[in-house]
């Protein structure tokens, strides 16, 4: 398995067990989400209650969730949402701290490209949710949501180039 952490933080973000799409030329990553169950299960085993003399409910605490399998593999903690200045201003601080990180080759092609891929983000501010890793580290990466045309469940947007592949 191949897990994708934050080259800042470390955070563990994604891993290859979620199918992922190249979009704005290699600098974004899109991954679906989907909404799951957590929880106790609700098995049937042919069993009828009543003519066995069983209850309902025996007492059995059924306490169930629905959480988004991305948010909650990987400890995701959702942030507060940017307008446009606070958006910049982080991108900003984000490339800084990312092209030391990035060896001489992949610094010009995040030169060349990270522009069209900001201006793709801000277009979509307003429907952005956003997420940072389980450290929570103001410099690291935040992790993009969004409904795609309505669906129901989410798609999640990553900053490719500040993910690092770790083989487990």
């Amino acid at each position: 398995m191949i897990v994708y952490t934050d080259l800042l933080s470390n955070d563990e973000l994604l891993s290859d067990s979620f199918p992922c799409k190249e979009i704005e030329n290699g600098m974004l990553w899109e991954v679906k989400g989907k909404w799951v169950v957590q929880g106790a299960l609700d098995v049937d085993i042919g069993a009828n209650p009543s003519a066995e003399g069983g209850d309902e409910d025996e007492g059995v605490n059924d306490q169930t969730i629905r959480v988004v399998d991305i948010v909650d593999t990987f400890r995701l903690q959702e942030q507060p949402p940017f307008d446009k200045k606070q958006f910049l201003t982080y991108m900003k601080r984000y490339i800084k701290n990312l092209m030391p990180k990035l060896d001489a080759e992949k610094q010009e092609v995040f030169k060349k490209h990270i522009e069209g891929a900001t201006k793709v983000l801000i277009s979509m501010l307003k429907d952005l949710q956003f997420f940072v890793g389980e450290s929570m580290q103001d410099d690291g990466a935040v992790v993009f949501a969004y409904y795609k045309d309505g669906a129901v469940d989410p798609t999640f947007i990553y900053l490719a180039y500040g993910l690092k592949e770790v083989k487990c």
